[in-house]
């Protein structure tokens, strides 16, 4: 069975909702020392700064259950959001911020050149997402699982689309964050490849045209991990339950998994051009669950619960073999029922809660128990 970890990036907002201020730091120093997974044992990942300071990162080790991966991140949720509160802060799983803030860079060499080279790409970044990474067996594996999932990743970011909000205005998209990821030149979809060559080609290549600092800035999708032996899937909003982060893992392992077999029974990729899988990630932004997607493989337009059930329909005998089906039937019927992260944002405003009522569901259910 594929190991499995995830990376969730949380906002940090301060709690009299009136001003912007450095956090990172002092909730990083707070948040020692560990207080331990849910087991009793501490957990073996990390909680680390991100690009700003209003945020922290949370990163889970490679786990075998999906059970065990979700207490792991409730450990760390819980940890963070009682180092944030202590700080003066909320904790927030919401791909970017529904009130107005001013992003405040985290200065470290690295990042102090990429706000020379980007500009207000860089100042204005401020976004959370979830990155989930999946044991390989080898670079040809990688590349393998990498050209056979492509076009079966926009419906993961209908699922945690979590971000409608930006600088206190609503977007109408249910994922802006994914947006403004699109920002950066590094990111989006990639043409099929074939081999670990032509993929070290296509990195290599952009490097050298001087506008990518390094590898760590090629923001695909999906890519091959420079520090470890996984496929690191990049397109989720970070997701407001913790459930439906564990939902997204163990669909982005079934994903791996059934890629990984159909290169190794030399089924060959499909060739759905990057163009349109841009377009369906587009589709999946905009509406989340609430609208067409576009289904994979064909690119035509259908009521979402019919492309997350295509999705699912392809994973169904990886998911049935590892356990993990009862678990993903229950999480999306649940999430087509009360909706995902941008949905119930948008549900408390509606109701008449305001942006501050928004932010308190954002804390309170941030760390709510499974």
């Amino acid at each position: 069975m594929r190991t499995v970890g995830v990376e969730e990036e949380f906002l940090l907002v301060d709690a009299r909702l009136d001003d912007s201020r450095p956090m990172a730091a002092e909730v990083l120093r707070l948040a020692t020392p560990l207080v331990g997974a849910a087991d009793g044992e501490e957990p073996h990942g990390s909680l680390v700064a991100e690009l700003k300071e209003q945020q922290v990162e949370a990163n889970t080790s490679p786990h075998d259950t999906i059970t065990s991966l979700e207490s792991e991140l409730v450990s760390w949720r819980t940890r963070a959001a009682s180092a944030a509160e202590r700080a003066g802060a909320h904790l927030l799983a919401s791909g970017t911020s529904p009130i107005p803030v001013e992003p405040l860079p985290v200065h470290t060499e690295r990042y102090d050149r990429m706000a020379r080279q980007f500009g207000i790409i860089a100042r204005e970044h401020l976004t959370c997402a979830c990155h989930v990474h999946v044991a390989v067996d080898s670079d040809e594996e990688a590349v393998g699982v990498l050209d056979r999932i492509r076009a079966w990743l926009p419906p993961l970011l209908a699922l945690s689309a979590n971000s409608p909000y930006w600088q206190g205005e609503d977007t109408d998209y249910a994922s802006y964050r994914s947006r403004v990821m699109g920002r950066w030149p590094g990111a989006g979809p990639v043409d099929v490849l074939g081999s670990p060559a032509a993929y070290d080609r296509l990195v290599q290549s952009l490097i050298d045209t001087g506008v990518l600092l390094d590898e760590g800035m090629v923001y695909f999708d999906a890519r091959r991990s420079a520090h470890h032996p996984t496929v690191e899937i990049r397109v989720p909003d970070v997701c407001l339950d913790v459930r439906d982060t564990a939902l997204v893992a163990a669909l982005c392992r079934a994903l791996v998994e059934t890629a990984a077999r159909e290169w190794a029974e030399g089924v060959p990729p499909a060739e759905v051009p990057s163009t349109l899988i841009r377009f369906a990630g587009w589709r999946a932004a905009r509406w989340g669950l609430e609208g067409d997607l576009l289904r994979p493989l064909t690119s035509r337009p259908q009521p979402a619960q019919d492309v997350i059930g295509a999705l699912v329909d392809h994973l169904r005998p990886v998911l049935r073999e590892v356990g993990d089906d009862a678990l993903v039937d229950e999480r999306i019927d649940h999430l087509f029922t009360v909706g995902n992260g941008a949905t119930r944002q948008r549900t408390v405003r509606r109701e008449g809660g305001g942006l501050g009522a928004v932010i308190a569901m954002l804390a309170k259910e941030t760390v709510a128990a499974p």
